[in-house]
């Protein structure tokens, strides 16, 4: 979950709906600083929480409950699954950008017998996520400590359903953002394929993604998750409400998710070409085009994605 906390911490109360906690009940319990990142465990209670700090401020990256493991405290987390109510097949997942390990350790818990390979840049980051968020190696899912572009230029797998949640603070690197990385993430996707992608729609450069997202793949739907979207896309004609409410209540009965794909499913949104709620004039992004001016936006707060209610 990359939401920014301004200062020392901001209130989860707001973030997480975790109410009735005080700054007494919230623990620092350490702090480690890699090659990428000056990374903060904090507990509050039963969750633990990854937080990359990033310019006097910090930014949330995992949230977990010690006592639960199939509980998704970020709500994005659990739009991130919605990609199997798209997946003609669910028999393989890829996830780029591990963190804490929170939504690609669900997927696995909920799908055993699926192998789950998730890529973290970070070895410190894996290391935590061994050490706080109960991750580990075992039967059908591995974790990969690799560049996610690297990774994906070297594979030879092809995946139905992979995962985009790869930050640094507040900001997706850009070379995961580009036309060109959007092409090899669709030759590394199994025919009837999904890829979902955590974004912040107060970047400058979201209509950008959304528009580049375009320029590889047929079909876009947008999730609003409070303070991110999760965006789908795929190839083919575009999925109706109707065949994934099916495939959705279907796959919910066989596999009993915690978050019912039937429910995460209403609330999709169809982005058409012509759809007013991302700037047409916005610039695709390439890896010769890196506006980074533009990142400074979000100290900005430049704009907000708009919400149209669904459709």
């Amino acid at each position: 979950m990359r939401s920014r906390l301004v200062g020392a911490f901001f209130a989860f109360v707001c973030l997480l709906s975790t109410e009735g906690l005080s700054q007494q009940q919230r623990i620092l319990v350490e702090t480690r600083e890699s090659l990428y990142n000056k990374i903060y465990i904090y507990r509050e209670n039963d969750l633990v929480f990854m937080t990359f700090g990033l310019n006097k401020a910090l930014f949330i990256e995992s949230a977990a409950n010690t006592r639960d493991e199939f509980e998704l405290p970020a709500p994005y987390t659990r739009y991130m699954t919605a990609g199997l109510a798209y997946a003609r097949n669910i028999d393989s997942i890829l996830e780029i950008g591990s963190g804490g390990g929170r939504t690609a350790s669900y997927l696995h818990r909920s799908l055993p017998d699926v192998p789950i390979t998730s890529v973290e840049l970070d070895s410190a980051v894996i290391a935590l996520s061994h050490k706080y968020f109960g991750i580990r190696d075992e039967a059908n899912f591995s974790l990969a400590n690799e560049d996610g572009r690297q990774f994906l230029s070297h594979a030879t797998q092809r995946y139905d359903v992979i995962l985009l949640d790869a930050y640094h603070g507040p900001f997706v690197p850009f070379h995961l953002l580009t036309r060109e990385f959007y092409g090899l993430v669709k030759q590394h996707l199994a025919e009837g394929g999904v890829v979902l992608q955590n974004l912040d729609p107060s970047s400058a450069l979201f209509d950008s993604v959304v528009k580049t997202v375009a320029t590889a793949f047929a079909q876009t739907d947008l999730f609003v998750a409070d303070d991110n979207v999760v965006l789908v896309a795929y190839d083919g004609e575009p999925r109706s409400q109707q065949a994934l409410t099916e495939l959705a209540g279907a796959r919910q009965s066989r596999f009993k998710f915690r978050y019912s794909l039937a429910d995460l499913v209403k609330e999709r949104r169809r982005v058409e070409r012509s759809d007013p709620g991302v700037d047409p004039s916005a610039n695709t992004l390439t890896d010769d085009f890196a506006p980074v001016d533009a990142l400074k936006a979000i100290e900005r707060h430049n704009r907000q994605w708009p919400s149209p209610a669904p459709q």
